[in-house]
């Protein structure tokens, strides 16, 4: 089962939700409603608070959603390929096929970010000091989108990896040293320092007893950190990968399995007599899907004969890479959407399917000097 499901597609980039953007939706509509707007704008009945509150996180997502498709649109002007946008809990996140391979790149990518929240929040400030009505719900939209389009765009200059001003200290440091993995590590390090810093912050707020918007701040910051420490490694894995193509790691003998195939015949002999963990879904000769393992686990036993492989794959769209793609953009890719395996496709037609137990399988041939795929 995924846990993003895309909803609109814009120039070719898919845009997503994941399950978490449901609570950070929640609780941003439900501290509006109740708190922010009651404690600013008075008078109000509460179907016009929740109301108020509903469409203001709704708008606030919008500008998330437009700070990432100008680091995508600009990504894709240097020629970068951009698969998706993701909207979770902490904001949103674009997914890149590949990183800017030159530090200028890297830092207009990055500081356009911030320059549109910046934009949008001096628009809505416009809108709010020439609005009328000055105690009305449309005022205190434009007023709260100002104020949090601003914040936006400070918070996320804050010289710490993965914001924007750590991706904009990585490529400043990339561009003086030459070495994109000690400017990475730089960055990576800032970044989990400011995580850690919040984390405190969140804590000091809890002890004054400011308990909703302290474990909010130490949530946030150990979410910085994390993705920060991960960074660092994934900078290690991507220095062995250089040069690896999905083609020399992925496995070729692909698995493939009808719609009508009965999930009993899937698990005998394909996942049992065969070893696999996933089968393509074929119709007419066109891949319609994937059936893996979990997917399998979501069927009872007893059903197994009855139930289709149709029923239970996971259809279009499928994530997929070209046998020709860095394996480095493959494995983010696999990490991005807590995939298992992702489809190898050359022009259109199965070439392949890569896992994760492919990569783990090349990192220990490649430890062994004179061995590993070719």
């Amino acid at each position: 089962m995924r846990s993003s499901y895309t909803f609109m597609r814009i120039r070719g980039i898919r845009i997503s939700v994941h399950f978490t953007w449901l609570f950070a939706f929640g609780f941003i509509a439900l501290t509006l409603s109740e708190g922010f707007f009651p404690a600013y704008f008075r008078g109000w009945s509460t179907a016009a608070y929740w109301g108020t509150g509903i469409l203001a996180s709704l708008l606030l997502f919008a500008s998330v959603l437009l700070h990432e498709l100008a680091h995508s649109f600009v990504a894709q002007a240097r020629g970068l390929e951009v698969r998706g946008i993701t909207l979770f809990i902490f904001g949103g996140v674009s997914n890149m096929g590949s990183e800017a391979t030159r530090a200028r790149d890297e830092f207009v990518i990055a500081v356009v970010g911030p320059l549109t929240s910046l934009v949008l929040a001096a628009l809505f400030w416009a809108m709010y000091l020439t609005a009328g009505d000055a105690d009305g719900p449309v005022v205190a939209v434009l007023f709260y989108l100002g104020f949090m389009n601003a914040l936006l765009a400070v918070f996320n200059m804050m010289p710490g990896f993965p914001l924007d001003g750590g991706r904009v200290l990585r490529s400043v440091v990339w561009g003086i040293t030459g070495n994109l993995t000690r400017a990475t590590n730089i960055a990576a390090g800032v970044g989990q320092a400011f995580g850690w810093l919040l984390v405190g912050l969140g804590v000091y707020q809890i002890l004054l007893g400011n308990v909703a918007g302290g474990l909010w701040m130490a949530v946030i910051g150990w979410f910085l950190s994390s993705v920060a420490g991960a960074n660092r490694r994934e900078t290690v894995l991507e220095e062995r990968f250089r040069g690896v193509r999905v083609d020399q790691v992925m496995d070729r003998d692909t698995e493939t399995v009808s719609t009508g195939t009965s999930v009993e015949v899937l698990v005998r002999e394909h996942f049992m007599q065969r070893g696999s963990r996933a089968a393509m879904v074929v119709d007419d000769g066109r891949i319609v899907g994937i059936a893996t393992l979990t997917d399998v686990n979501s069927v009872p036993r007893d059903r197994w004969a009855e139930v289709r492989v149709a029923e239970i794959m996971t259809g279009e769209p499928l994530y997929s890479v070209g046998p020709g793609d860095d394996l480095g953009a493959a494995l983010r890719m696999l990490a991005e959407y807590s995939l298992n395996q992702v489809v190898v496709l050359s022009e259109g037609r199965l070439a392949g399917l890569l896992s994760r137990a492919d990569v783990i399988r090349y990192l220990q041939y490649s430890r062994e000097p004179g061995r590993g795929p070719t």
